[in-house]
């Protein structure tokens, strides 16, 4: 079983940055894909950025292109989210998710696995 424990959310004004970790432990990362996932009030789950088991293939939401980026280290079989330029709107719980897949995928579906998730909060 794939546990996920994502850290480094918190409180920024606007403007701000923060940088999301995602640990794994319990199986074999460096052959999954890997998303990021946020859940606003009263909204519904959607999907962020997502990376393939390489690294070499990611995706963005058009909301945070350009402003959030995914990357990971299968050495320390982690996952990380750049947000910078932090938007009011941006704010909800972040989660992290694992697919039994190298290949990204877009979908809540297409997860196997999903952390609890982090609170990030950004004040106007």
């Amino acid at each position: 079983q794939v546990q996920l424990v994502e850290s480094g959310g918190g409180l920024v004004q606007a403007g701000g940055s923060l940088r999301l970790s995602c640990a794994a432990s319990g199986g074999t990362f460096s052959s999954y894909a890997m998303g990021w996932f946020r859940q606003a009030p009263g909204k519904e789950r959607e999907i962020v950025a997502a990376i393939s088991w390489s690294g070499g293939s990611t995706y963005y939401v058009d909301f945070v292109k350009g402003r959030f980026t995914i990357s990971r280290d299968n050495a320390k079989n982690t996952v990380y989210l750049q947000m910078n330029s932090l938007k009011p709107e941006d704010t909800a719980i972040y989660s992290c998710a694992a697919r039994r897949n190298a290949v990204i995928d877009t979908t809540l579906r297409g997860y196997n696995y999903w952390g609890q998730g982090t609170q990030v909060t950004v004040s106007s």
